[in-house]
């Protein structure tokens, strides 16, 4: 049985809908991503969720339960539900287990393990003003769960952190889900962040879900260029690459482009199947490079690990037809 379930929710604002006639389940430990644009209605669909905002249509079911908004409810929010905002607030001059104490239902074995999870152990004497902003926002999550709740919405939760704060922060939300055995639902700009957590992710343009799918196949099969843009780099195909590197299969005819992520371009031996090109630019990334390369009037992106490349070589590169997606 789903834990909640949305029911064609919309929200209108000044000129249109800012959420239209959106509907889906989540299950219990089921853990779901939205990604989209700014704009395209991420938060005002969280917040409904979470009862912070009224539906002008439709219905939430949580806990077998229907959502209650703040237009029928003087206090508005769902207790079973906890939202951590990406603009959270913690009170200034203030002990980190004073702010705690206040919302604290759990016995102190109870809380002193959801701190172990939360990594604020440690932070439990501090005064608010003597923490960093990913602390901040481990207190702040520390305090939502210190309630119990079923479902933890996290809207953005990695904006705005550096990377060794956002490296906790990701550990600290797996070990909410697996640890704490509480649901999540999270919406982050970042494709690394979503695509590496993620059972299922909802895209959003326009205030609609325009498709969903598990993390391989929303990255690997998009159903447009927006979709493919959300989740990292590609390159459309041109008609003279298509018909040298493959066959396009006949139930894609009609379809207007091929599109191709970089790391499906492979650098091999030249071959039957392989074509030319120059290598324009090089950009390390750590532990691999993108490589710009020029084929057939067309500039590929490549990514590699490959080593001991020049601007101006001459490569051979492959493209597998199953790596394609036609948008």
């Amino acid at each position: 049985m789903a834990l909640l379930t949305v029911s064609g929710i919309s929200k209108k604002g000044n000129d249109s809908f800012v959420v239209k006639e959106i509907s889906f389940s989540q299950q219990p430990l089921q853990k779901i991503a939205i990604a989209g644009e700014t704009g395209s209605g991420k938060t005002t669909l969280l917040k409904m969720i979470a009862g912070l905002i009224q539906p002008d249509e439709g219905e939430i079911i949580f806990d077998n339960n229907k959502v209650i908004g703040p237009a029928d409810k003087l206090l508005p929010g769902h207790p079973g539900i906890a939202y951590l905002s990406q603009h959270f607030e913690l009170r200034n001059n203030y002990r980190v287990h004073e702010l705690l104490s206040y919302t604290n239902e759990l016995p102190a074995d109870e809380a002193a393990a959801l701190y172990r999870v939360c990594q604020i152990g440690h932070l439990v004497d501090r005064r608010t003003d003597q923490l960093s902003g990913g602390e901040k926002q481990r207190i702040a999550l520390a305090r939502l769960l210190i309630t119990s709740p079923k479902l933890l919405i996290l809207d953005e939760p990695f904006s705005n952190l550096d990377a060794i704060h956002k490296r906790t922060i990701k550990s600290v939300i797996q070990d909410i889900s697996e640890k704490l055995r509480i649901t999540c639902m999270m919406v982050s700009h970042d494709p690394e962040d979503i695509l590496s957590w993620a059972d299922d992710i909802k895209v959003m343009k326009d205030g609609k879900i325009i498709q969903h799918g598990t993390p391989e196949s929303v990255y690997k099969k998009p159903v447009n260029e927006y979709c493919a843009g959300l989740f990292g780099n590609y390159t459309i195909l041109g008609s003279e690459l298509r018909e040298n590197l493959f066959t396009i299969p006949e139930q894609n005819l009609d379809r207007k482009q091929a599109l191709v992520r970089p790391e499906h371009i492979h650098i091999s031996i030249n071959g039957p199947s392989s074509l030319s090109g120059t290598i324009q630019q090089i950009n390390f990334f750590g532990s691999y490079y993108i490589l710009l390369i020029s084929v057939s009037h067309q500039q590929l992106l490549v990514k590699t690990v490959q080593q001991g490349f020049s601007v101006g070589d001459t490569v051979f590169l492959t493209i597998a037809a199953k790596d394609i997606a036609y948008v």
